[in-house]
């Protein structure tokens, strides 16, 4: 009998605005789509990067990682660009400590150092094009550079790295974190 390996596919962990703050991030995020062709997607501070797991093991990891962080407070600085348009997250302590609590639970190591943000247009942009989204979000939302919410859920992804549409991005399992 051939023993059979379960599929593994990639995951990530993504820290979720609290749903007062979604509409507000959606408009964003609309806004920016609609003038520089950019692709859809949940706003989130993404936790734990693309890791390759067992449907099974990436949701058992997210339970007990889930488990492990407390709310804590997710604090705007800045607009900023790099690969994408994103809001820069300030690195405190607590938001360092959550996505190193649960990069531990997934056995993640990063390639790069951690840098909590949440991206806000994803575009193929040249960096003209990125400084006038940077811009243009500043515009649409005067006020989001001092945008705090507190981050009381994360959400299990399935991000494919390979789908360049994004579209095959599905949320798998939801956690409400547990009061500080």
């Amino acid at each position: 009998m051939a023993s059979t390996t379960p599929e593994k596919y990639a995951y990530s962990v993504w820290a979720l605005p609290p749903d007062d703050v979604a509409p507000r991030l959606n408009k964003l995020m609309e806004g920016l789509r609609s003038e520089f062709t950019g692709l859809y997607f949940d706003p989130h501070i993404t936790v734990v990067g693309a890791i390759s797991l067992t449907p099974e093991d990436a949701l058992n990891k997210f339970k007990t990682a889930a488990q492990a962080v407390k709310a804590y407070e997710a604090k705007v600085t800045r607009v900023a660009t790099g690969t994408c348009v994103f809001l820069l997250v300030d690195p405190t302590p607590q938001v360092m400590e959550a996505s190193a609590s649960c990069c531990g639970h997934f056995g993640y190591n990063r390639s790069t150092p951690y840098m909590p943000h949440l991206s806000i247009l994803y575009a193929d942009l040249s960096e003209e094009d990125k400084k006038k989204a940077q811009e243009k979000a500043s515009i649409l939302d005067e006020s989001i550079t001092s945008l705090r919410f507190l981050v009381t859920r994360l959400a299990l992804y399935k991000t494919d790295p390979e789908d360049k549409t994004l579209k095959s991005w599905e949320k798998i399992a939801e956690c409400t974190l547990q009061p500080n």
